[in-house]
């Protein structure tokens, strides 16, 4: 099965910074690994992370999004301390989230791209701001 999960931060918090980023991005290749789950690609907004990924039939959506949010979170919190502290009461992931089903021949390399390009704008933003600001 392909999915399309969207989980946002707690308190829609601006929590995805670069480093985090890529902390996430290996915890997903970790997972991977030892479930029977593939991350077709990850996208990161400041706020929030869609994923496309594949899992066998026989494990329940939800069950997917708790292995991935338990795991990620546990792992972010452990390698960046930092965020810790933004996000009181100590969940790094709201309760909801988003999933839906991917048509394999339809809607993966349309949905495939737009998780791809999540965030792309705001970074671009925000990079020309920092040039802007620091004189380069």
């Amino acid at each position: 099965m392909l999915y399309h999960v969207v989980c946002p931060a707690k308190y829609r918090q601006k929590v995805f910074t670069d480093p985090v980023e890529q902390t996430l991005r290996e915890v997903c290749a970790e997972i991977g690994q030892r479930y029977e789950m593939h991350f077709v690609e990850i996208g990161m907004d400041e706020d929030h992370a869609h994923f496309l990924m594949q899992s066998v039939p026989a494990v329940l959506p939800s069950a997917i999004v708790r292995t991935i949010k338990s795991i990620t979170a546990r792992e972010i919190f452990f390698r960046h301390p930092e965020v810790k502290k933004m996000l009181w009461g100590g969940q790094f992931w709201t309760s909801g989230y988003y999933i839906n089903t991917v048509g394999k021949h339809g809607n993966e390399v349309v949905i495939g791209k737009y998780v791809r390009e999540q965030g792309k704008t705001y970074k671009q933003i925000y990079r020309q701001r920092l040039k802007l600001f620091s004189g380069i």
